[in-house]
């Protein structure tokens, strides 16, 4: 007897990995048998679909389901366990436990982990595999069962949205019923008692009665029958009414995931999304048929909607010959559409093609989701959708022409949903990007200031001590001019001149002139002021592009400055060089403003925006700041601006901790092509094709470096960061920022900074220490880039960071890049024009590179593809981690382990056992502590025996001490120069070697590895090539150091 354990999926596991994730599988156990599931990578809700069948040979077995996460280099960690008795499932109903979700125990009770998440597992008994087996899948199955109905309830498990896993899964073949007889070799297998023999006699008396009920039909006249009670009940319903069918049986499923082929489709629709759902899918619709006469698609025949599988899904059958190509003829395509979600707002349709005449046509299904959503409403009143095509190819069986059937599945689908794409549009609007801005102006519409009148500004401006008083003693004079006499001229007055006669009259007379004159600088500041009001507020931006649009709503807390305990406060914002200055607020440290500021329409997306508060003190003096502050919108989320409190910086600020209400949005007016104009226009400065990345290649590029949604990767160089010790990695270049990162050995490294923080960059000449490659040289401005600081070679005294790139692959292209880019973002015309200069003069000091490896260079970057970024479905750029390494070389060596270690000693023996071994020009850096107990050093060669070309090789090592053992583990990254792919991979190396517990020497153990950077179909060729050479010169490298050992005895 056995027992059936499928498992389907698990939720909510805790992340076991750095990047948070976890790369889990399922372990099965009963005894002494093991099965276990395939690897799920980097996900928090695995699917799996696998079932196991375990052979029970006592009721009294446990058991066990463990969910394990995967690790290449240490002992896999344990998520949770699942436990229950075999007797529990002979003893529940229908000998199964049903389809039921399970709670992950931990390890023990001292677990940090106390929440390890759900697996969905079905557990029932099995006797070879009859139709009654099959209906106890189901916890609520009861009388009479279909095998089919059982079987789609579990098949839908395998397909909910939660999951990308969307492959069909085969019904198990279904037999006759065992005899009763069968009993009796169970109790002779179990020999217990007569009760539990009884036992199993009477369940397997009541199965096989139960199966003799049901008619023998063949398995075809099954499916016959059942496809036309389909068809019935498909034909006695409208389309309407299989939608609200469909509606009244959604239990909130979430939208299914892009498929990983990549999007193809992504725009916004003026209309209803149910309406859009009919006009793709309904069977009234015509968009098919006109697409099929643009692309010349013959007998085209398309099935009605049917609800199979007992009403569990709906589906329908297009049939057509696709039109013959220059490399293909005509086919036949079979196009099975499935509904995966209708809830009456969102629906989700997944096309799965078949072409079986096509070459490999067997091999694979080419699968398509569709996937419409409510967008937002539109400006004039209309509902709105979002129509998201995405697509992937199946593979049913593998094949060495994946790669081939893969890039032509590419480009035959881009073309087809560009026609797609047009057909569609003559039937409904595209949603206008620059109309669909009604959240912004919702948020923005109720920022309408309120007029004042001057004389009401003045009277608030005016209404305080100093002008009253200054007004009193004016009209006071006056009075006094009008009612005194004139008096008689005495001492050294003359006609004209009335001087002081007392020290009391020469004391008022000063007050006087004093308090006029502060009167009069007040009432200039005001006419100025005047001036200045709202002098950008409401301005429209001119030009189409990214539009940046600040509402400054209010202030709170300003510092005050005047003597009265207040000030008059104003805003300066400034971007990409313009500015825009908002209104004066007269004696307030609360001002209210509820201005709207638009700055003119820029090709590329801002990096930051400058804000800075000032009191007015009058048109001639310098104005006194009250606070300053940043906003950067590459660290963070346009969404989260749209309405925050910022905190400005700055002494007086920071005391009265001064903040800003503000209300700000990006978005740009050009459409869905911008990113192909930009790359355009960078190819004319850069003099080199730019290929356009794929959205999972930007996605994963933004994940890395924690970036918003509209920063897009230009181009990525493998290079060396200078520190104390080069470190190996990968420059990435954006539109707004250049990032490094690296993740040598486990330690990760990772920095980005803006183009706008550069400075100056420079070229330095090739050095020893740069191991004969150019060094670009970038210093930062003052006080900038300071999250980057780590990465930073030297910081003066005067806060400038100095960052040192070097050993690039193709130092020509990656500096021609960093250059144009560096201009474009961040250098005036003038700038421009004196760089050009200084470059023009300067070309002999250039370093030119081999044509012929440059030619190579360029045709290897300009087929690098989605594979640029490593594993790109789960964002991983590098997976040094995943790097599988394998024995090369394995030898117990009649030498000390001392004696060995001075092959790493960088001595003699070592430049002698090196050079043997075909390294040319061998140098290394000494060794120098890491960290405690670890000590690293460089390497430099030229070597004839790696490749043909004879390259060069720079490589970075790690040793450290064994812990438990007399021994030296050591660790070592290889990067080659100068020969064709050499940015494609990098070789890891590990040497371990331990003292014979036998006392004839010592062991050595050497393991090699290769992370692959970029993919390539040379990758065998190169993996053969760098495997066999390298264990000529590891063999070399060992007897050099056993004949020295003899010859020193």
């Amino acid at each position: 007897m056995k027992l059936l354990v499928r498992v389907i999926e698990a939720r909510n596991i805790p992340a076991m990995d750095q990047n948070g994730f976890s790369d889990p599988y399922v372990k099965v156990k009963i005894g002494k048998q093991k099965f276990k599931s395939k690897v799920v990578k980097k996900t928090l809700n695995p699917m799996w679909c696998e079932e196991f069948s375990l052979k029970v040979e006592d009721l009294k077995d446990v058991l066990k389901v463990y969910v394990l996460d995967e690790d290449k280099f240490r002992k896999d960690d344990f998520v949770g366990l699942v436990e229950f008795p075999v007797s529990q499932v002979f003893d529940a109903e229908g000998q199964s436990l049903g389809t039921t979700w399970y709670t992950l125990k931990p390890k023990n009770k001292k677990a940090k982990i106390k929440e390890c998440g759900e697996i969905l597992l079905t557990v029932c008994f099995s006797h070879s595999n009859s139709v009654m087996d099959m209906q106890s899948l189901d916890s609520n199955a009861s009388g009479n069962f279909d095998t089919q109905s059982d079987y789609s309830r579990l098949r839908s498990l395998c397909s909910q949205p939660s999951s990308v896993k969307l492959d069909e899964v085969a019904p198990p073949k279904e037999e006759k019923p065992q005899k009763q007889k069968f009993a009796e070799k169970i109790a002779h297998i179990f020999n217990k008692n007569s009760d539990v023999s009884n036992k199993i006699s009477d369940a397997l008396s009541r199965t096989s009665s139960k199966a003799t009920n049901l008619p023998e039909v063949p398995e075809t006249a099954n499916k016959e029958s059942h496809g036309e009670k389909s068809e019935e009940s498909s034909s006695s319903g409208s389309y309407e009414e299989m939608m609200k069918t469909m509606e009244n049986r959604d239990q909130g499923s979430e939208m299914p995931n892009n498929l990983p082929g990549g999007v193809v489709l992504d725009q916004l629709y003026a209309i209803a999304s149910s309406e859009m759902n009919s006009l793709l899918f309904s069977p009234d619709s015509t968009i098919i048929k006109s697409l099929a006469d643009v692309q010349k698609t013959t007998e085209l025949q398309i099935g009605p909607w049917k609800f199979e599988n007992g009403g569990e899904t709906l589906k329908r059958v297009i049939t057509c010959t696709k039109s013959a190509t220059k490399l293909v003829k005509a086919l036949k395509a079979t196009e099975e559409q499935t509904y995966l979600k209708a809830d009456g707002r969102g629906f989700a349709v997944l096309a799965s093609v078949s072409t079986p005449d096509a070459p490999y046509g067997g091999c694979f299904k080419t699968e398509v989701l569709y996937c419409i959503t409510p967008g937002p409403d539109l400006p004039s009143g209309e509902q709105s959708s979002q129509l998201v095509v995405s697509w992937r190819i199946n593979f049913l069986q593998s094949t060495m022409m994946k790669g081939m059937i893969e890039n032509g599945a590419k480009q035959g689908i881009r073309d087809s949903f560009e026609q797609f794409t047009t057909l569609l549009a003559e039937r409904v609007n595209p949603a206008d990007v620059k109309g669909n801005a009604s959240e912004k102006e919702q948020a923005l519409a109720s920022l309408q200031g309120e007029p004042q009148s001057d004389w009401k500004l003045a009277i608030q401006y005016f209404g305080n001590l100093t002008c009253i008083s200054a007004i009193v003693i004016g009209l006071y004079v006056l009075v006094h001019l009008f009612l005194a006499t004139p008096s008689t001229i005495q001492g050294l007055e003359f006609v004209g001149l009335d001087l002081p006669d007392s020290i009391g009259e020469l004391i008022v007379s000063g007050v006087f002139v004093l308090q006029g004159e502060r009167f009069l600088a007040l009432i200039s500041r005001f006419m100025q002021a005047r001036r200045q009001k709202g002098s950008d507020h409401g301005v429209k931006a001119q030009g189409d592009g990214w539009l940046l649009t600040v509402a400054l709503l209010e202030g709170n807390n300003m510092a005050a400055v005047d003597p009265s305990g207040l000030s008059d406060p104003y805003v300066v914002f400034s971007c990409n060089g313009r500015t825009r200055s908002s209104s004066i607020k007269f004696q307030t440290s609360d001002p209210q403003w509820n201005e709207i500021f638009e700055f003119d329409a820029m090709d590329e997306p801002p990096s930051v925006m400058d804000v800075n508060v000032y009191d007015f003190d009058g048109p001639f003096d310098e104005a006194t700041s009250l606070g300053h502050g940043e906003i950067n919108f590459v660290k963070t989320n346009i969404s989260e601006l749209s309405d925050v409190w910022f905190p400005l910086q700055g002494n007086l600020a920071q005391a009265c901790q001064s903040k800003l209400h503000l209300r700000i949005f990006l978005n740009d007016t050009r459409g869905s092509n911008v990113v192909k104009e930009y790359l355009s226009k960078m190819e004319k400065e850069v003099g080199k094709k730019i290929k356009l990345r794929s959205p999972q290649t930007n996605s994963a590029f933004q994940k890395l470096f924690k970036l918003p949604p509209e920063e897009f990767l230009i181009n990525d160089f493998t290079c060396q960061l200078k520190r104390k010790l080069p470190l190996q990695g990968r420059l990435f270049l954006s539109a707004r920022i250049i990032g490094f990162h690296s993740d040598l050995f486990g330690r990760k490294t990772r920095f980005f900074f803006l183009w706008e923080d550069i400075e100056s960059i420079q070229v330095d000449p090739p050095t020893l220490s740069s191991m004969g490659s150019p060094i670009i040289v970038m210093t930062l401005r003052p006080g900038r880039g300071l999250d980057a600081k780590h990465g930073a070679k030297t910081h003066d005294t005067e806060g400038r960071l100095k960052f040192h790139f070097q050993s690039f692959v193709s130092f020509n292209v990656a500096h021609r890049t960093i250059m144009a880019l560096w201009k474009a973002k961040s250098l005036t015309p003038e700038q421009k024009v004196r760089i050009a200069e200084q470059e023009a003069g300067g070309k002999e000091l250039h370093i030119l590179e081999d044509e012929s490896f440059s030619k190579s260079q360029h045709v290897s970057e300009d087929e690098s593809d989605t594979k640029g970024l490593q594993s790109e479905d789960n964002g991983s750029l590098f997976g040094f981690g995943d790097v599988g390494m394998s024995v090369i070389y394995s030898s117990v060596l009649s030498v000390p382990v001392d004696s060995v270690m001075e092959l790493f000693g960088g001595n003699e023996l070592e430049q002698k056992a090196m050079e043997t071994a075909g390294c040319i020009n061998y140098s290394q850096s000494p060794w120098e502590s890491e960290k405690a107990d670890i000590y690293e050093r460089q390497i430099y060669f030229r070597s004839k025996q790696i490749s043909q070309y004879r390259g060069e090789v720079t490589s970075t090592q790690q040793k450290s001490r064994l812990s438990d053992i007399d021994g030296w583990a050591i660790e070592e990254v290889m990067t080659f120069h100068g020969i064709p792919l050499s940015d494609h991979f990098n070789v890891h190396l590990k040497y371990h070697i331990e003292d014979d517990a036998r006392g004839m020497g010592c062991n050595v153990q050497v393991f090699l590895g290769i992370a692959w950077l970029k993919g390539t179909k040379q990758k065998k060729r190169f993996t053969k090539n760098i495997f066999s050479n390298m264990q000529e010169k590891l063999k070399v490298m060992f007897s050099i150091v056993e004949k020295e050992y003899a010859s020193a005895k």
